[in-house]
């Protein structure tokens, strides 16, 4: 028995019954140890999923149809995804000598964590969902996220599930020569585009240099490209969506169809990637119906809580993020207000300069009665939307009183919110929720 397992484990159970969650137990053991995870006896499957958008509702789909399949799984379903949080995780879940009580272990991982902790997380799938410019400040360039994963899955020989139509995160199968690749791409559809107005960030041949041609746009550079010089970007996708209507809410993949809790087309690139890992484990796709019908994703994440009228919480963090939680708020019928908590803490990025990359001028409907700013950098977000010519604009600091002015309005409310104004934001929610 390891005494720093048991204290670590110890703090864990003391800080549970408590009502406490949080990664603490995790910055202990990694404090008193620093390979403290390379210590742990994983589980035989072992499913990584990083990337910048969408990597906690794709780990949690996954998790999620590997228990409808009758596997053991843990994982860190509210996205605590760095160092600290994947220690507690491990430590949670195990015995006293580093095993891990599992069938499958579902791990959602920080860019910046993936090049750390692979070789000692031993995974059999690393899932890559997309590649976008994201909290400069703290992660630095993508450039040098994307190479630091290519060099620590040089080597690597499980599955590498990648997003075939993101000409970022195909790169990675140039340089993984042992792994077994496994695309995911979606077709053509009613909201695909021959053009974009959106921030593209893989605009070139990572080969060659050369502007990429696109066949269609899904939303920023994410579509069917390729390269006419060198033919990056020509692939036979392990999984392809092959018909899809968001209006009707369903998806067509190898003959089976699929009805997404969410009618979005970042949700459906999210499903596409499940689907390719449960291929890649000899399940039944068809099963993964009911998870992707049924199955909520809390935590902000398109969450709705019943004010004086519903009110509807989701994540931003980057301009390509906010685009699409935007499209999906001005496609919502009847009138509304919206309120967009921006705040510039460590976990957000202390630059805020991606606020000017977003298309906020979309909010510039007559249906949108009122914009509430809010946050630490409330006045940042007003001058923003003032600069496209919004003028319902009105700035509250202060979440709670926030919350308080939309439910006196009785409209039906978005809320926008940067990460760490998150959880305070959805537990001001669930407080001030209508029984």
């Amino acid at each position: 028995m390891d005494i720093k397992l048991k204290l670590v484990q110890m703090t864990h159970s003391i800080l549970k019954k408590a009502g406490r969650g949080g990664s603490f137990p995790g910055q202990l053991g990694l404090k008193m140890d620093e390979n403290f995870i390379s210590k742990f006896n994983m589980p035989p499957i072992v499913i990584l999923v990083t990337g910048t958008n969408g990597k906690t509702s794709t780990a949690n789909l996954i998790a999620e149809c590997l228990r409808s399949y009758g596997l053991n799984v843990i994982n860190n379903r509210r996205g605590d995804n760095l160092n600290i949080g994947i220690a507690t995780l491990l430590a949670a879940n195990s015995d006293s000598n580093y095993n891990v009580k599992a069938n499958a272990a579902v791990i959602e991982i920080d860019e910046l964590t993936v090049y750390r902790q692979f070789k000692n997380l031993r995974p059999t799938h690393l899932v890559v969902t997309n590649f976008f410019r994201d909290q400069l400040d703290r992660a630095g360039e993508m450039e040098t996220i994307i190479r630091k994963i290519q060099e620590v899955t040089e080597d690597f020989e499980g599955n590498l599930v990648l997003n075939g139509d993101d000409p970022n995160v195909l790169r990675l199968a140039d340089t993984a020569k042992k792994a077994k690749i496994r695309t995911f791409s979606v077709c053509e559809n009613a909201i695909s585009q021959k053009t974009t107005d959106e921030a593209s960030e893989g605009k070139f041949c990572p080969r060659c240099g050369k502007p990429l041609d696109y066949d269609y746009y899904q939303y920023s550079h994410i579509g069917r490209f390729l390269c006419k010089e060198d033919h990056f970007g020509e692939i036979d996708p392990y999984i392809f969506i092959q018909k899809l209507d968001l209006n009707e809410g369903w998806f067509m993949c190898e003959n089976n169809i699929f009805h997404p809790i969410l009618s979005s087309i970042y949700y459906i690139y999210n499903c596409a990637s499940v689907l390719a890992v449960l291929k890649s484990l000899d399940l039944d796709l068809a099963l993964a119906d009911s998870v992707f019908k049924e199955f909520i994703i809390h935590e902000g994440r398109n969450e709705v809580f019943q004010l004086s009228a519903p009110c509807v919480l989701n994540l931003i963090k980057n301009p390509t993020g906010a685009n699409e939680v935007m499209k999906y708020v001005v496609n919502r019928e009847g009138d509304k207000n919206i309120c967009i908590i921006l705040n510039d803490n460590d976990q957000d990025g202390h630059d805020v300069s991606w606020i000017w990359d977003a298309h906020f001028e979309r909010l510039n409907l007559q249906d949108i009665k009122e914009i509430v700013c809010c946050g630490l950098r409330a006045y940042d977000m007003a001058l923003r939307l003032k600069y496209e010519g919004l003028n319902n604009l009105v700035v509250i600091e202060d979440i709670q009183e926030a919350i308080k002015y939309l439910d006196e309005k009785h409209l039906d409310s978005y809320i926008l919110s940067t990460y760490t104004a998150l959880h305070k934001t959805r537990g001001i929610l669930l407080k001030e929720a209508h029984e």
